[in-house]
């Protein structure tokens, strides 16, 4: 079986899209597409439904994901049986724009003597089998449930969400918005993956507080979804405060706080218990030391993280104090 059509059968079907996947392969999407209809070939079925938004797994696709996980983590086990070079810190971000590739950004800078990989496996849904395998070292995500046996977590980051108008919309001349005067609009967050973790935070802060949230239309990635936002007078979306802009930002964007409460996303990172490495030390000492949001005022959290003791990131400050008992 050739690991090449492997990685990436495995690069489409956690990126959602052909052109992603060839973005994290560094291919051409043609290249992948290739790669992907000669494994199908081999197989004699069809692993993928090819749709306007991307490409979804068939049933014979989801029955044979976790196999090529398998085969592909026994060859680099293979490999790395025989070399005697230290392998990279293996740690998964998410997405290239958001808060955890920030931090990660941070630690590389701040320890530039370790050998860092970063991965972008689209949620905790992969990460995770990924993490128990060995496959990477740490990642960062919200866990609406329980972790399994054996996964220790620690707070990230409590990232305030903002909110992003065009500046002929109706709140672009405020710099406050209180979430109740957010009922009115649509919140556009294009691409939200049933059965993901940010998508169970946004049906919860939905439904807690009567906002519509539409999730429809092609997800072009966030130049798209900001110059859209950037021309409507009606759409408006979420926006972490540390999730780093897509440039070139339009002019005629306008980011405003959420207050009375705030919500913010509960980034935890997560690791393996039994994974002794001293390089994966250094950064769960890194991320505890992170300093918290300030003069956010009240927070709103998902409900299953109210009133639990949590480990936050070392700040001395009582905006610290008080984030401990979430």
């Amino acid at each position: 079986m050739n690991l090449d059509s492997l990685r990436a059968f495995v690069a489409v079907a956690e990126e959602g899209q052909f052109r992603y996947a060839a973005d994290r392969l560094r291919l051409s999407q043609q290249a992948v597409s290739k790669r992907v209809a000669a494994l199908e070939s081999s197989l004699g079925v069809t692993l993928f439904d090819r749709v306007p938004t991307g490409a979804t797994l068939t049933a014979q696709g989801r029955t044979f994901l976790p196999h090529a996980h398998a085969v592909l983590i026994a060859a680099r086990h293979a490999v790395e049986s025989v070399q005697s070079e230290v392998r990279p810190l293996r740690v998964d971000i998410l997405n290239s724009r958001t808060l955890p590739a920030v931090l990660m950004l941070d630690f590389h800078q701040t320890h530039p003597e370790i050998a860092l990989k970063t991965l972008v496996l689209r949620g905790l849904g992969t990460a995770l089998p990924a993490l128990t395998a060995g496959e990477i070292d740490a990642t960062f995500a919200y866990s609406p449930e329980p972790l399994p046996p054996g996964i220790e977590s620690m707070v990230a980051y409590l990232e305030p969400h903002e909110i992003v108008v065009g500046d002929r919309h109706p709140l672009a001349g405020r710099t406050t918005v209180p979430i109740d005067e957010l009922r009115p609009y649509t919140i556009w967050i294009p691409g939200i993956v049933d059965g993901s973790e940010w998508g169970a935070f946004y049906r919860e802060l939905s439904a807690e507080f009567g906002l519509t949230i539409d999730s429809t239309g092609p997800n072009f990635g966030f130049e798209d979804l900001v110059a859209t936002i950037a021309d409507s007078r009606s759409l408006i979306t979420f926006w972490g405060e540390r999730t780093r802009e897509a440039g070139p930002w339009p002019r005629n964007l306008r980011r405003l706080r959420v207050v009375d409460p705030t919500p913010v996303y509960p980034w935890s990172l997560i690791w393996l218990r039994s994974n002794r490495r001293p390089d994966l030390a250094a950064l769960i000492e890194h991320v505890r030391r992170e300093p918290q949001p300030t003069d956010t005022g009240e927070l709103w959290l998902p409900e299953t993280l109210r009133d639990q003791p949590r480990s936050v990131g070392a700040g001395g400050s009582e905006h610290d104090e008080r984030q401990v008992a979430i």
